[in-house]
């Protein structure tokens, strides 16, 4: 995932995110079916889906997995001080440990967040355990999700930005 400051911002236009609120809410729907929806030619609809896919709106377009269906339901939030100078390395050991389902670069307490999968609570301190071992990390300190409140949505964030093409 690049970050905010390293990638251009593409415009969008109505039709844009007319394409983008179909894949959000329709995901299994074909090219086809889409363009006919949207009252396009496949063509302009391809041609569309190609740019953004280029410009990096659309970053991918597998399943969304659920880590408690497939055993981990223990969600925790791990912040990670790093020894200054190793915040590479670390990130690259980050990669080898599974549970791990993502990690950023923060500002503010601690140089990493990471969103960390369990199968339960003693599962969860085995993995904090391994990441406090790997070298260069200072310290950590964990935060276990109890419930989710808002699930990982776009559609909102899409909506928005139609509204203000529009304007």
């Amino acid at each position: 995932m690049a970050d905010a400051g390293t990638r251009n911002l593409m415009a969008v236009d109505e039709l844009d995110t007319r394409i983008l609120r179909l894949l959000l809410t329709r995901p299994r729907t074909s090219v086809r079916e889409y363009a006919r929806i949207l009252g396009v030619a496949r063509g302009t609809l391809q041609a569309r889906l190609d740019r953004m896919e280029r410009e990096g709106v659309i970053t991918g377009t597998g399943p969304a997995l659920s880590p408690a269906a497939l055993g981990h339901p223990v969600l925790a939030f791990v912040h990670i001080e790093v020894t200054q100078g190793h915040l590479d390395e670390v990130g690259e050991a980050l990669a080898a440990v599974p549970e791990i389902v993502e990690a950023f670069s923060i500002t503010g307490g601690g140089d990493l967040l990471t969103r960390v999968v369990a199968r339960d609570n003693a599962h969860l301190e085995d993995v904090v355990q391994k990441l406090i071992s790997l070298p260069g990390v200072v310290r950590t300190r964990s935060e276990v999700a109890l419930r989710e409140r808002v699930p990982h949505r776009l559609l909102p964030l899409v909506e928005s930005i139609g509204r203000t093409v529009r304007k």
